[in-house]
């Protein structure tokens, strides 16, 4: 979720980004993993959050809109009619639902995915946008502890530097998913659709209040089919919450504004996510020999370098003491590989709930910055 100016790229998601659910989680943009158009699926573990119940029963799109209209009405004191207006000019968009009912691909191994994301063409557009935006990106690191490269890296796989943002009208994929988000049929994936579009819904209302604080014409942006916006693809809660003024003109602008955009991801990593100024993302690992691989629940760093290395891991770079960790397993080109993530490294999960989204980040950060990164 973040955004400076013109010329990037974005990467996907869903979700994570973060962004990359509606009332019950909101995605940083980053992490509706739906939000490029061309989502690559990647691995991601379950979130330990209890969902509140929600009602299944089926609400007639007349009566659902018109709920809509009077709750966002009074949630954010905007006058019913100014609502009205502006849906009246929204549109229901039959490619936003098959892009979201479009069946998930198989979940590619590590040596497939990454060189989707890391590729010499994206490193060196990432080496030239960091030396192009250098003075405006130390300003952030020196501010808050988030390094420059990590940033551009966000920027690169969300946008390609700000090149793909996305061409779907915001308000009309949000529209869309928010009273028509696609029903397979299957009984058993009821309560998650109807969760989804209820997540959607609320997403249409954050961009009401968005479009209000920021004075934006919400029926001109432009972003990804799940409504994911600027070079870091926030969507409206994250933008809501996380962007901040990075050039000082009272406005937070992550569409055209550099300066926003690279504060802004910076701040959601702080946040969000718990970035650590100074401390690891990430590190390889080994596994003694006849030990099973641990993999937890989520990528929460939880248990202690004790803990891993009676379950046999061994960090494989030096690491400073007291820190928890979570193991992370790769399916290499050459045989498992090994790391273990610290809390920067779920930070990056913030954005996306993917241990590979996380991985292929900190890895372009790496190689951006000119450091060595192993193979795939």
């Amino acid at each position: 979720m973040t955004k400076p100016a013109l010329t990037g790229l974005l990467a996907l998601v869903l979700l994570g980004c973060v962004p990359k659910e509606a009332k019950v989680a909101s995605p940083p943009s980053n992490a509706v993993t739906a939000k490029q158009d061309a989502a690559v699926p990647a691995e991601a573990a379950p979130e330990k959050t209890a969902a509140p119940a929600v009602d299944l029963t089926p609400v007639p799109f007349e009566t659902a809109r018109a709920n809509f209209v009077r709750d966002t009405s009074r949630r954010f004191g905007i006058p019913a009619a100014e609502i009205e207006a502006t849906l009246a000019r929204a549109q229901f968009l039959d490619s936003v639902v098959a892009a979201m009912s479009r069946p998930a691909e198989r979940v590619k191994p590590w040596h497939e995915y990454r060189p989707m994301f890391i590729t010499q063409a994206r490193i060196d557009g990432g080496r030239a946008f960091m030396a192009q935006n250098r003075a405006a990106l130390e300003k952030v690191q020196a501010n808050t502890g988030v390094p420059a490269e990590l940033i551009v890296a966000i920027i690169g796989v969300e946008t390609s530097y700000g090149g793909n943002t996305g061409r779907y009208s915001v308000l009309d994929a949000l529209y869309t998913l928010a009273f028509r988000y696609p029903r397979s049929g299957d009984p058993a994936k009821l309560e998650r659709e109807v969760r989804r579009e209820l997540f959607f819904r609320d997403e249409l209302a954050q961009l009401f209040a968005l479009g209000r604080e920021e004075k934006l014409d919400i029926a001109t942006l432009k972003g990804s089919y799940a409504g994911a916006m600027g070079l870091g693809q926030f969507m409206p809660s994250s933008y809501r919450q996380f962007a901040v003024d990075g050039d000082g003109d009272g406005r937070r602008d992550l569409f055209n504004s550099l300066d926003d955009v690279f504060a802004s991801v910076a701040n959601y990593f702080l946040e969000r996510g718990g970035w650590v100024p100074g401390g690891p993302v990430a590190v390889p690992a080994t596994l003694a020999a006849g030990r099973e691989p641990f993999n937890p629940e989520d990528w929460t760093p939880t248990h202690s370098l004790a803990d891993l290395a009676a379950r046999g891991y061994a960090p494989q770079q030096a690491v400073p003491a007291g820190l928890a960790a979570t193991p992370v397993s790769l399916e290499g080109s050459a045989g498992p590989q090994y790391w273990l993530g610290f809390q920067n490294y779920y930070a990056i999960t913030r954005y996306n709930i993917s241990k590979m989204y996380a991985m292929a980040v900190f890895q372009l950060s790496q190689a951006i910055a000119g450091r060595d990164i192993p193979p795939a």
